[in-house]
């Protein structure tokens, strides 16, 4: 068993055990029905990339086109514009989160955009590598005050170099307010996982660790039996690995086609879910 297949299974028991059940929450489903929540807090996990460790499950299928792209529209076009997203990435399941004038709000890529946040994180590494306060971060609140908009679920990255002996090192980690954990959990994990290479590779780095802290980890109520239904799966032996081959591509010329997902076998068929909107 992998140790993120390890890590999930370990963390899906302790919800369905010892998890707390939300009251009067926010997201519903399609049908209007509230979808409830049961939840742990203050949940670590932290894989070792440069010893072949990562984080994505064989519990069930993982798609990491979409996901990569999703990253890609937020740090690379840096816009909230939907069209951009489905038209250029074939990507729609933002849609339920849009407003009349066709965003999701001065949200994400927007407000990198704004801030020039990208940039600034790069040019921070490079210019001062051993510093403690490469931080990324999209919880602004004017931006909040301005539009209407889902407020970021992935929030903040905060970065790190080492160097071990001639090479260094790049460290991530990614911080949460909330993830849907038998659904998104994985897929989070992994966009920012190729996030963290895209940036190694633009500093001509190493991916060294990645770690994400998560602040309050729930199965929606209609995403139970599909958590029973994972732990009872037998997870893959083999290890997957995520390849960048982007040669001569600097962070803005990169894109999801660059990346390979190799010996990656998961457990189908793929789960169904009711998404908490």
């Amino acid at each position: 068993m992998t140790k993120a297949d390890l890590i999930y299974k370990d963390n899906l028991r302790e919800i369905l055990i010892n998890g707390s059940w939300d009251e009067n929450p926010r997201p519903k489903y399609e049908d209007g029905t509230p979808a409830h929540s049961k939840f742990i807090t203050q949940v670590f996990e932290k894989y070792d990339l440069s010893k072949g460790e990562l984080p994505i499950t064989t519990l069930r299928p993982i798609y990491i086109k979409k996901a990569i792209d999703e990253i890609c529209w937020i740090y690379q076009d840096q816009t909230s514009d939907l069209a951009v997203l489905e038209e250029k990435y074939g990507i729609y399941w933002w849609r339920d989160w849009g407003l009349e004038d066709g965003t999701i709000g001065q949200r994400y890529g927007a407000t990198v955009k704004k801030y020039d946040l990208l940039n600034n994180f790069l040019e921070g590494i490079r210019k001062d590598p051993f510093g403690r306060r490469h931080i990324l971060s999209l919880w602004q609140v004017l931006d909040f005050q301005s539009t209407e908009g889902l407020l970021p679920c992935a929030f903040q990255i905060i970065g790190s170099c080492r160097k071990i002996e001639d090479d260094m090192y790049f460290d991530l980690t990614l911080v949460q307010r909330s993830s849907d954990y038998a659904v998104a959990g994985h897929i989070n994990m992994i966009q920012y996982v190729a996030l963290q290479m895209m940036i190694a590779h633009h500093l001509g780095m190493k991916v060294g660790t990645f770690a994400r802290f998560t602040q309050n980890l729930h199965i929606y109520d209609r995403h139970l039996d599909q958590a029973y239904e994972m732990l009872k799966r037998e997870p893959a032996k083999e290890q997957p690995q995520l390849v960048l081959n982007a040669e001569g591509k600097s962070f803005y010329e990169i894109t999801s086609d660059d990346f390979e997902l190799v010996n990656y076998n998961p457990v189908k068929p793929q789960l169904k879910f009711d998404l908490g909107i």
